[in-house]
């Protein structure tokens, strides 16, 4: 089953930061290390996006077929073009060989400054 692309909320009136994001999905039984190797293969054509602030890739440590996401972009307009990428619609389309479901994604208002990592 391809990962579905979720609904963007819009950003709370008066929000200035930054625009985040965290995704949590499971890999098919036996596919996590394949499933990493395609995430990473797209890592830095992402970070290498100019609205692009953070973005990392977790496997959690307790069970290594559960991925989570981190992502931080300038605002809503720069994920919706990240979304509209080739490269991550056929990211889309080839995550049905990787995952079981579709993502938990959680939508994080910034509370505290927004700092660029060191």
């Amino acid at each position: 089953m391809p990962i579905v692309l979720p609904t963007l909320p819009e950003p709370s009136p008066g929000e200035t930061g930054p625009y985040c994001v965290i995704a949590k999905h499971r890999a098919l039984p036996g596919r996590a290390d394949a499933y990493e190797q395609r995430m990473l293969a797209d890592l830095e054509n992402t970070r290498a996006e100019p609205g692009a602030l953070q973005f990392h890739i977790h496997r959690d440590r307790f069970d290594p077929n559960v991925f989570v996401i981190y992502e931080v972009w300038k605002d809503l307009g720069a994920l919706r073009t990240h979304f509209d990428m080739p490269y991550v619609r056929q990211f889309v389309i080839d995550s049905a060989d990787f995952v079981d479901g579709n993502m938990e994604v959680q939508w994080l208002v910034m509370a505290s400054e927004y700092i660029a990592a060191h």
